[in-house]
């Protein structure tokens, strides 16, 4: 068994979610509380080590409701031990793989919880179900465009929402939604399925199901 898995961002009209200087800085205040609303919906946040590293977020529903576990995903245990993720906040697990630093990981122990998952890099699947059996039911990804890639790819993923943000910023080198090698072809990627869609503030919603492939 895994948790159930939203995946939510905000993004360019071109599909970036972020400047290829790393301006992240899409939403208006409208789709920011949406967002403080889903954090305290769910039972668990979800990133990658290069979200903590790059934007050092806290990870809070910011008084609109309950603060949710928040996991780390990041193999080598690279996460500084001075993120604002790791304040007492709330309760925070980071998931490692064999080939992180014994040392760090004993030092993170102290103030998280670590998971091992997998030999190279974290086994998702993996840490899905340890999460499952901890009583995390649900998931929102807030991941970079490499998390998102390998959450979807291996079929993780059962909501996706985006914000469509009135912008296009261009840039080959400018993060998409989903990065990693892609597919061969168009119908080979992603099925959804469109649930949902309104405007909020400045910005449009839309919401998927995913649609799993059979077999």
């Amino acid at each position: 068994m895994k948790p159930y898995v939203i995946l939510n961002s905000a993004m360019t009209l071109d599909g970036k979610i972020a400047s290829k200087s790393g301006d992240s800085e899409l939403s208006c205040r409208e789709d920011w509380e949406r967002v403080y609303r889903l954090r305290a919906s769910v039972d668990g946040i979800m990133v990658g080590i290069n979200t903590v590293i790059k934007d050092n977020p806290s990870l809070t529903s910011k008084g609109f409701g309950r603060n949710p576990t928040r996991i780390v995903v990041d193999s080598r245990a690279r996460i500084p031990l001075n993120a604002r993720v790791l304040n007492k906040e709330a309760r925070t697990i980071i998931a490692v793989s064999r080939r992180a630093d014994k040392n760090k990981i004993a030092q993170l122990r102290k103030i998280a919880k670590v998971i091992v998952c997998g030999s190279d890099l974290v086994d998702l699947r993996c840490l899905l179900e340890k999460l499952y059996d901890m009583g995390i039911k649900r998931i929102l990804l807030e991941g970079g465009g490499t998390l998102n890639w390998s959450m979807l790819k291996s079929g993780l993923v059962d909501r996706v929402i985006v914000s469509i943000a009135p912008y296009i910023v261009g840039g080959k080198d400018a993060v998409t939604l989903a990065e990693g090698e892609g597919f061969d072809k168009i119908r080979s990627g992603i099925r959804l399925n469109l649930v949902k869609f309104y405007k909020l503030g400045e910005d449009l919603i839309l919401e998927y199901d995913v649609v799993k492939k059979q077999g």
